[in-house]
């Protein structure tokens, strides 16, 4: 426990209690109220104290203080904040103050409690809940000065704290290779792509768990896919990925236990979890010397030095502390945080406080929690500092939730969705997040700065990389319910873009995952050199834990070749291009040896083709795109194992000529001979079962009839065709109709394969 005197005053800091009861370390907000501290989330029912003691070095009268605040007082133009929610009580040696903290002061602040007689030697403590919702204590101050008033500077870690701790001096120092900070699905697929490649890795993360928006703590399930398309990048984040089937969902599904297992079990990996970054010391302008943390529950610091930082923190505070270039915050609508939330029905009556204090709302402010659970849409922030109004979103999506529970379970809100006449007055708020899920903030600019028009046009980069999946997905506040509160909706609507193929993905350059101006450092996740539209694809959970490995394979080159990590690109990339081509359970105790399979990691099964790309195809191969399209012909992509971009359908023709459609691909031969024809589609039970297929060869033209109700028999989905004779030099054509067929005709690519003699 973190509890000092000098003479006449003792400091404890609330977060280095012992026992935390049933009080939350919160440590979101270090970097702006300048500490972690501890927080009563009861969901209305008080927590159980959090309990420790100190040392007192003089008998004698104190003062007591305590950094805290009326968490609703901000919003007083909303809520009743007179009807203050948070307030507790200390007791000290058994007997409770009388004063009651946390009901005034919209702002971090020193509040006055009265005073205690205390004998030379231990004393007890115990911060005492009195209404389970959200009280929040940085820190005690006991002074026998009646008149001093502790410092009631944000700066992270003052040095009046740190003095009093006795954590003034040198930090503990330690040596890497590089540092990731941030342990969310980007730092820590990171750390171990780094540490697989032979690299000495440190990991920070100012949780107790890994995971990030994947965690138990916020409850986001991972999205994206990971395609085998160019590399297999996608191993080592499926190895990590939990198995949460629904967002949020239950704790079990989201395996902390397993994250934390296998980033414990990389020998090269040293992990630091409760450990908060908040200083960065430079070696120049240009280059991180090293990166200093503390304890979040003893204070105490270390100094991490390294050739190489990756800034996984999602918000970009390390490439901001080192004055990398980055966006301004965005001026437009920005997408918010969410606190998601659970409810369950009990077999007896649950009932719930009042809540004066939250906002007061009916069932046409909010979507009803369907399923039990209140999704990603409990969202806001969208006009919001994403950094400086951080705590004042996630506090304003509590009044918002804890207003909407209120309304369904004592003013009578959706009682028509109550069908058994009994589940509301059974139902009990089972879970809220208290740690924000954030999706936007700013983002550090590397040599790329990708841009919206560049995925949906698909503009190739040599240095491709990761295969973004999702959508281009902008959250933004949803009209339905955003007249109550217009300054502060707190729900919100998706708009997902069409420019994204979600089975093939985008390849989004390495150039993105490095800093333009600082040398060293590296990032991943959403804070990467993209626009805000961008963002709108590449923030998902497993595409960012894709960008790790490929970041982690990177260092290792760089640290190989004395190079930083615009050398990697610039000179190395061919060698970075055969290491994303390795699986996941690759190895190498040095960044020397040449990577080999390591028996004792998971040997996945590769992720199935959804589509084929036609370099990988041998001989001559048309894609249906290339081919003379005539009729109704309509684009797909709903069928698996297509070749390129997707294939093409149209039904079968009537009586009316209107209604014909036909496709004509043509090609030339390279050298006379006889060449094998094949025909990719996919099944279906509602394509024709004779589907008309003219070839045109050096022999008369000749119809083949086709199945597409069934699986096709050759490899990666192509029907044999026949062998036919072909000139050197000359035009072939091979025409398909949907004339005289029984369902939809479907078309992709033709293959042409030269005959062995």
């Amino acid at each position: 426990m973190t509890a000092s005197s000098m003479a006449s005053e003792i400091l404890i800091e609330a977060e280095s209690l012992p026992n935390h009861g049933g009080w939350k370390l919160d440590t979101q907000f270090i970097d702006i109220m300048g500490s972690p501290y501890l927080m009563a989330h009861g969901l209305g029912k008080p927590v159980a104290d959090a309990t420790g003691e100190f040392q007192a070095d003089e008998s004698g009268t104190y003062t007591v203080w305590v950094r805290t605040k009326n968490w609703v007082e901000k919003f007083a133009e909303h809520v009743d904040e007179s009807k203050a929610p948070g307030t507790f009580q200390i007791a000290i040696n058994g007997q409770t103050m009388e004063h009651v903290f946390g009901a005034s002061g919209a702002d971090w602040a020193w509040e006055k409690g009265g005073t205690v007689d205390l004998e030379k030697g231990k004393a007890d403590i115990a911060l005492r809940d009195l209404q389970g919702f959200n009280g929040r204590v940085d820190a005690i101050v006991l002074s026998k000065d009646a008149n001093f008033q502790p410092d009631n500077t944000s700066e992270t870690l003052p040095k009046w704290r740190r003095e009093m701790l006795g954590v003034d001096g040198d930090p503990i120092l330690k040596q890497y290779d590089i540092v990731f900070v941030g342990g969310g699905y980007g730092g820590s697929c990171g750390a171990i792509s780094a540490a697989r490649m032979g690299l000495k890795v440190a990991l920070i993360q100012n949780r107790p768990v890994l995971g990030g928006n994947g965690s138990s703590e916020v409850r986001v399930w991972a999205k994206g896919k990971t395609p085998p398309g160019l590399y297999p990048l996608g191993d080592i984040v499926r190895e990590f990925m939990d198995s949460a089937s629904k967002s949020p969902g239950p704790y079990e599904e989201f395996e902390d236990a397993k994250k934390f297992n296998i980033v414990s079990a990389e020998e090269n990996i040293d992990l630091f979890l409760n450990h908060h970054a908040f200083e960065v010391v430079k070696e120049s302008d240009s280059q991180i010397k090293s990166v200093r943390a503390f304890d979040t529950r003893t204070s105490e610091i270390r100094e991490f030095q390294a050739d190489f930082f990756c800034d996984a923190t999602g918000h970009g505070v390390i490439g901001l502390m080192a004055g990398a270039d980055h966006t301004p915050v965005y001026d437009g609508v920005r997408m918010g945080m969410s606190n998601m939330w659970l409810w369950k029905l009990n077999d007896q009556p649950a009932s719930f406080p009042e809540t004066p204090w939250a906002l007061d709302l009916s069932e046409d402010d909010f979507p009803y929690p369907r399923k039990f659970h209140a999704e990603w849409f409990w969202e806001s922030g969208y006009f919001k500092d994403p950094l400086l109004d951080l705590e004042q979103i996630r506090d304003w999506n509590l009044v918002a939730s804890f207003g909407a529970w209120n309304a369904i379970k004592n003013k009578g809100a959706f009682a028509d969705y109550d069908e058994t006449g009994a589940a509301h007055a059974n139902a009990e708020l089972e879970w809220m997040a208290y740690i924000g899920g954030t999706r936007e903030t700013l983002q550090l600019l590397g040599d790329v700065i990708l841009t919206e028009d560049e995925i949906v046009n698909k503009r190739p980069f040599e240095d491709g990389s990761v295969l973004s999946t999702w959508s281009i997905d902008l959250h933004y506040p949803r009209e339905e319910y955003a007249k109550k509160f217009p300054d502060n909706p707190f729900i919100s609507v998706a708009v997902h873009g069409k420019g994204v193929d979600r089975k093939r993905g985008y390849p989004v350059p390495y150039r993105c995952f490095y800093s333009r101006n600082i040398e060293n450092l590296f990032m991943v996740g959403r804070n990467i050199s993209v626009t805000h539209e961008a963002l709108g694809t590449i923030r998902v959970m497993n595409t960012i834990g894709m960008m790790g490995v490929v970041v982690g394979k990177a260092a290792s080159i760089a640290k190989k070749h004395g190079t930083n990590p615009r050398g990697v690109y610039q000179d190395h990339l061919p060698e970075l291009v055969e290491l994303m081509k390795l699986r996941g359970n690759y190895r190498r105790n040095s960044v020397d040896e040449t990577p080999a399979i390591d028996p004792a990691l998971p040997a996945l099964e590769p992720v199935p083709e959804l589509w084929i790309r036609p370099e990988t195809l041998s001989g001559i191969v048309v894609d249906e795109a290339d081919a003379d399209l005539a009729g109704a012909w309509k684009h797909g992509t709903g069928l698996d194992g297509y070749v390129h971009e997707g294939y093409h359908f149209t039904r079968a023709a009537s009586k009316d000529p209107k209604t014909v459609a036909s496709a004509t691909y043509t090609f030339t031969i390279p050298r006379t001979g006889d060449y094998e024809l094949r025909f990719a589609s996919q099944a279906h039970e509602g394509r024709s079962s004779k589907t008309p297929i003219q070839v045109n060869s050096d022999k008369e033209t000749e119809t083949v009839f086709v199945n597409q109700r069934l699986s096709p028999p050759l490899g990666r989905g192509f029907f044999g065709l026949g062998a036919f004779p072909f000139t050197e030099g000359k035009t072939y054509s091979v025409k398909i109709t949907n004339e005289n067929v029984d369902g939809l005709v479907s078309i992709d690519a033709l293959q042409i394969l030269p005959l062995k003699k």
